[in-house]
């Protein structure tokens, strides 16, 4: 039966039959490996690379590094050929040779010729487009690349402005502002900027590193106002956006001078120093930081750092711990600061809050700090406010407990009706009796927990489980402090005045502690 259904199976087995193999074709491989290298692939056991180290002819390590590749820049010929019949024939003439030349100095001897024939009174001031035109496509290799030298000295530098096309630039610090021939250059200067956005940022490179240009950066400001922007702040705003895109090194090189020569535009908003921050490295940070401390750069000044630091809550990780190390950089009082503390959620702003938990335990606690720090939501996986109390009270335990003891009385005896006046802003930090027990409430336990003898000169045994029951039984925030409980030793009489309000002036005390029941 199974042969009938399944005959395939059961056919007795084909003889064998004799396939002839074919000898493998030698063919040349590209690598030219010997026998002998291939045969190590059938003999030898697999290695990796982290337990034998790769070593070279003559046994020295071998080292391996990234190396970028490069993209190749294919040098398309320069056509000018649309713009010369627009040209009369001198400026013609000149083009071509700038076009045939390819020696630097006899490019620069034509280029200067250039200019002075635009400086001529019978010049054609429209022809100062098409001539932008051309000189935009013969200088197209002025515009790729780094503009920095790799190894930044005096001569490097010099030499790195010796471009025909800076010669625009030299000419225009030679003159007086009040003459007809700079309007006339800035006006090319212009047309130039139309074709090749990148001309306003090499500008401000030449005024930074040539010798000639040393107390011209006034100069990029009559650049800004003469271009279609017309505005200062934007042009340079756009021209350090380019220059970030395109050189890191150079936008580095060039915050010294920009924060210096134009404080106002820069030091208003975070728009120049999220632009930094976004593409710097740690070395390039490390950099700046030295250039604070030495005094030759400014990044935040009392009047707009809050906002800054505010505004790079919404940027990536690394980008706000180096603002904050830029900031600490500054001899700037963390009290000008400090409100921000109300704008930071544990949540969303880790960040904020480390750096600003650390640079607190630096400090002495002001009255203003301490305010702050309680004026914190109390959650319990928040641990800000509780972490920086307990370093106070180690350090400065009585400071810490006299501006608690002020806070307490004000909270106590300020009348509600005002307070519900206040601006949104202040209604933001403002402090309720609340939250200052519910804060030390939990640096008690913390404290307890943790076993910490130090805690014995700020905190004294109070009983006042009783005393707090008759006043509130139903509340629930001062059930929290039972019988037994500890508390401040200087806080007692602000604590006890408190407790004799509750039993002596029931109508005030409502406005200040929450009751479920009497």
């Amino acid at each position: 039966m199974l042969r009938e259904k399944f005959p395939e199976f059961c056919s007795s087995p084909s003889p064998p039959v004799e396939v002839k193999i074919e000898e493998p074709v030698s063919m040349e491989m590209d690598n030219h490996l010997s026998d002998k290298d291939e045969s190590c692939y059938d003999n030898a056991e697999a290695a990796f690379s982290d337990d034998e180290e790769d070593l070279n002819s003559k046994g020295k390590k071998r080292e391996f590094r990234f190396h970028p590749i490069k993209e190749t820049v294919v040098e398309e010929p320069v056509d000018v050929t649309p713009y010369l019949d627009q040209l009369d024939e001198s400026l013609r003439d000149k083009v071509l040779q700038l076009q045939k030349g390819s020696d630097t100095e006899a490019q620069c001897e034509v280029m200067q010729e250039i200019v002075d024939q635009v400086l001529e009174e019978d010049f054609d001031s429209e022809q100062l487009s098409v001539l932008a035109s051309c000189l935009q496509e013969l200088f197209k290799a002025h515009f790729r690349g780094e503009v920095l030298p790799e190894e930044v000295t005096e001569e490097s530098l010099e030499e790195s402005v010796g471009k025909p096309l800076y010669l625009i630039f030299r000419n225009l610090c030679q003159m007086q502002e009040d003459n007809s021939s700079f309007s006339l250059l800035l006006d090319l200067l212009s047309e130039l900027y139309q074709k090749q956005p990148k001309i306003g940022y090499h500008l401000l490179y030449y005024l930074r590193a040539s010798k000639a240009a040393a107390g011209k950066m006034n100069l990029y400001e009559s650049f800004a106002q003469a271009t279609q922007l017309g505005d200062l702040h934007t042009c340079l705003m756009m021209d350090m956006k380019a220059c970030q895109e395109d050189d890191v090194r150079l936008l580095c090189h060039l915050t010294p001078s920009i924060y210096t020569e134009f404080p106002d535009e820069t030091l208003r908003s975070g728009e120049l120093l999220n632009m930094i921050v976004a593409v710097i490295d740690s070395a390039q940070l490390q950099e700046l930081v030295c250039h604070v401390m030495m005094g030759n750069l400014v990044m935040f000044r009392k009047d707009s750092v809050l906002n800054i630091l505010i505004q790079s809550l919404d940027w990536e990780t690394f980008e706000q711990y180096c603002a904050w190390q830029l900031f600490l950089a500054h001899n700037i009082p963390l009290e000008t600061i400090i409100p921000i503390l109300q704008h930071l959620k544990y949540k969303e702003h880790p960040e904020a809050l480390s750096c600003l938990l650390l640079q607190l335990r630096r400090e002495k606690p002001s009255e203003e700090m301490v305010k702050m720090v309680l004026s914190r939501p109390c959650h319990p996986d928040d641990q800000f406010t509780t972490s920086i109390l307990r370093h106070w009270c180690m350090k400065h335990d009585e400071l810490l407990a006299e501006h608690i003891k002020a806070l307490l009385i004000k909270n106590n005896s300020l009348p509600r009706k005002r307070q519900s006046l206040r601006s949104s802003s202040s209604k933001l930090a403002q402090l309720t009796l609340e939250q200052i027990l519910e804060h030390l409430d939990n640096l008690r336990l913390n404290l307890a927990n943790t076993k910490q003898n130090c805690m014995l000169p700020f905190f004294l045994p109070l009983p006042l489980g009783p005393v707090w029951g008759r006043c509130c039984p139903g509340s629930d925030l001062l059930q929290l402090f039972g019988a037994g409980m500890t508390l401040p030793g200087p806080l007692l009489k602000p604590i006890e005045e408190i407790i004799f309000c509750a039993m002596y002036n029931l109508p005030d005390i409502l406005t200040v502690l929450p009751f479920h029941s009497l």
